[in-house]
């Protein structure tokens, strides 16, 4: 029975185990998690979630950010989980096409907010539930990732041993959880391939099963333990023989979560690539939008089914757009929030940019995926010229990540318009020390003046 391999582990996950660069690593995820879900939260579908579930709110011990709304941990795992995938900023696995920070932190916090559990189990919460949603994923996918959406299903797996690591469940308890978990699993891709509210969802819908299962679990709800490997089990069903117990073997050994992509690109991940190659062009060569006669992109085939569109009309569709992304690099030198704005989207040069995109598939880049994500980008001139780049990785992937300091200009810049810049410096100086506090239920977006040098 593999599953059990996978409760025994988040069972057993030990302080005194972790090495201090997976606990760092954990750190990055949460704040770079902090870095989405506190502008997420600010708006739809956040906000109406918070109107469509009022009678829960207002009472509890966990947070919702960043209004401060207290609820209980299933409400709040559900709200959070969903603001934190709503614009497009979350962290990947990038071998698993998944992006566990959504549904792990948002169901360990809640929990660990509701029952008192200080920073360092929350921590080893995150860690358990990026320990083995990841390798799940990575078992189930490619396959997987033709119709389903990894964070909404494998992330339902992640949740539950984050929660049930938290609520400090035996192993026992925890497969029950992992269990029912798996039955629950859901998420299609149809949901993003139009302007709707439904990816979010996935990432919130995950969190909360999470906490439910363990929670239930807790209590003596049982669930079918063979619900990967049986014959009408997870695997059967939405993968292609995968090797559960090869996903198993180095769990407690080797720490994905220190391979986490934190993205440097407010967009679709399968974008990244493409974007930092006409960036790399448009600052070597000193390229402006009227010099461009052509752009043409070569990556992988999943990128361009899922980024392909050349013709968005809204912000959400322009993110899953690789010529938009592509065309807003080369006009304005990034790809953050402002590159969605109404104004952008409005603005007649960058369309004319995106006429110029050709997208074709690059079998190399084909045959590496998921295990790399690679572009090749070749910008042509009206004069004539031809510059070429190949990224064969993205900015803050594993091989090409972002610093520490990179990642506290990410989470100022998105969070200090939100909550403003004293509160965003106080909640980041303790996102460092999280593993100090008591209580999780004491992390707010407000708290005391940082110490001299606490964000050196």
């Amino acid at each position: 029975m593999v599953l059990q391999l996978f409760a025994d582990y988040a069972a057993g996950v030990r302080e005194d185990a972790v090495p201090p660069e997976a606990v760092h690593a954990a750190k990055r995820c949460v704040i770079d998690w902090f870095a989405s879900v506190i502008p997420g939260g600010a708006q739809p579908p956040a906000t109406l979630l918070r109107e469509a579930f009022a009678d829960d709110l207002g009472h509890g011990r966990a947070v919702l950010y960043p209004s401060g709304l207290r609820a209980p941990a299933r409400s709040a795992a559900l709200i959070n989980g969903a603001a934190a995938h709503t614009i497009e900023f979350d962290d990947i696995y990038r071998d698993a096409i998944y992006h566990p920070g959504a549904p792990v932190i948002s169901a360990a916090l809640p929990v660990a907010q509701v029952r008192g559990v200080g920073g360092d189990g929350f921590l080893l919460g995150v860690i358990a539930g990026y320990e083995v949603s990841n390798r799940l994923g990575v078992a189930v996918n490619p396959a997987h990732y033709a119709y389903w959406h990894t964070t909404g299903t494998i992330g339902a797996f992640g949740a539950a041993a984050a929660a049930s690591s938290v609520l400090g469940l035996d192993a026992g308890r925890t497969v029950h959880a992992l269990a029912n978990a798996g039955t629950l699993a859901a998420g299609l891709q149809q949901a993003f391939r139009a302007d709707a509210m439904a990816k979010p969802l996935h990432a919130g819908q995950a969190a909360e099963t999470g906490v439910m299962v363990a929670l239930a679990a807790e209590k003596g709800v049982t669930g079918a333990p063979d619900i990967l490997d049986g014959e009408r089990g997870f695997g059967a069903a939405m993968a292609q023989n995968p090797d559960w117990r090869a996903a198993a073997d180095d769990l407690g050994r080797s720490y994905t979560i220190m391979r986490t992509t934190l993205k440097a690109h407010a967009a679709c991940g399968h974008a990244h690539a493409a974007i930092d190659g006409v960036l790399a062009l448009r600052r070597e060569h000193a390229l402006t939008p009227e010099s461009v006669a052509t752009i043409r992109v070569g990556t992988y085939a999943k990128a361009l089914e899922i980024t392909g569109n050349k013709a968005p009309r809204t912000a959400f569709e322009a993110k899953f757009s690789l010529p938009y992304c592509v065309a807003v690099a080369l006009l304005t030198g990034r790809v953050r929030l402002d590159a969605f704005s109404k104004e952008r989207l409005a603005d007649g040069r960058l369309r004319d940019l995106m006429d110029k995109v050709e997208l074709r598939v690059e079998p190399d880049m084909e045959a590496a995926f998921p295990g790399q994500r690679a572009a090749v980008v070749e910008i042509g001139t009206v004069d004539g010229q031809r510059f070429t780049h190949h990224a064969p990785t993205r900015k803050g992937d594993p091989d090409n990540p972002l610093s520490d300091g990179e990642i506290e200009d990410k989470f100022r810049e998105l969070t200090a318009p939100v909550i403003g810049e004293a509160a965003a410096a106080r909640l980041l100086a303790t996102l460092w020390r999280i593993d100090a506090l008591d209580d999780m239920a004491e992390l707010s977006v407000a708290g005391p003046d940082p110490a001299p040098g606490a964000l050196a």
